[in-house]
């Protein structure tokens, strides 16, 4: 049986720091000092003007940045001063949720803290929407629990949300994990175009929280995709899901949300079935192109 918090204290492909690995050597011991520093290091492409700032295209696209190694070197290279002194906002490094998540997976996996990634939808950016989101799961061991944090809340955008829960430990029925949300819709207890970007018009649905149970199994696969990232199994907004695919969403999504004990079933089910796991190639939705990938 796979030890869960040895396989998450790992790193996968995505967050391997590599050469980067002395910007982190001096990092904080703590979640909340971890968040602090991510947050001065990175700011939201579509968030960017609650801090004031505005970014033409070309520094945009570094969203599309996979790996945290790259995504530490974009930072230095933005500003060369250590990863811990906060940058004015307009020196951050832009990305989206994915990147605050997956920047706070390595710094803790570098700690030796089992932490992974998780894909889902978050219920307190719009009043009776679950926007597309993703947000990091650590284990802590003063508590014997998986705790969810939501590494992008700083002070700022806590004053916009009024979030009613604490970032460090975000309520589970406040950020709903994709196979979550897919059991809900199954059942007739929530509605499936109420999940998705509610800001772009025909990005949600079932075909929506299909493609984040997706990206969740990866995650727990330790590879953290962009969230606009396209490959194997995931449907189109055209494309009915067929009785096939929804058995089969419905197993991997019972997976997502079971206990540690599935973790040999999560990982098998991954590596033996091609419509599921992250290709050496993936689609870049966005950018309308392909995409090579590190899988190692």
């Amino acid at each position: 049986m796979d030890d869960p918090r040895k396989y998450y204290k790992a790193h996968g492909s995505m967050s391997r720091v590599d050469e980067q690995a002395a910007r982190l050597s001096e990092l904080p011991q703590n979640v909340a000092a971890l968040c602090a520093v991510i947050q001065g290091v990175l700011i939201h492409r579509d968030l960017a003007f609650a801090y004031g700032a505005t970014f033409p295209q070309e520094r945009q696209r570094d969203a599309h940045i996979r790996p945290v190694a790259a995504m530490l070197a974009r930072i230095h290279e933005l500003d060369g001063n250590p990863l811990a002194l906060a940058r004015e906002p307009g020196r951050r490094m832009v990305g989206v949720c994915r990147h605050f998540t997956l920047m706070l997976c390595a710094m803790l996996r570098e700690q030796g803290i089992p932490a992974r990634a998780r894909c889902g939808f978050g219920a307190y950016f719009t009043r009776g929407r679950f926007e597309d989101h993703w947000v990091c799961e650590y284990w802590n061991a003063g508590e014997a629990r998986w705790v969810l944090v939501d590494a992008q809340l700083d002070a700022v955008l806590r004053k916009m949300l009024t979030p009613d829960f604490d970032p460090l430990d975000v309520p589970r029925d406040r950020f709903i994990i994709a196979g979550d949300a897919w059991q809900m819709c199954r059942a007739g207890r929530a509605d499936p175009d109420l999940f998705g970007l509610s800001f772009i018009p025909h990005l949600h649905g079932s075909w929506f929280i299909a493609g984040n149970v997706i990206r969740d199994l990866a995650a727990l696969n330790r590879m953290e995709m962009l969230p606009w990232d396209v490959w194997g199994l995931m449907p189109s907004a055209e494309a009915a899901l067929s009785d096939e695919t929804k058995s089969l969403l419905d197993r991997i999504a019972a997976l997502t949300l079971a206990n540690d004990d599935a973790l040999s079933e999560i990982r098998a089910i991954y590596k033996s079935d091609d419509r599921l796991s992250v290709p050496s190639v993936v689609f870049n939705a966005l950018l309308n192109t392909p995409g090579t990938i590190r899988t190692d």
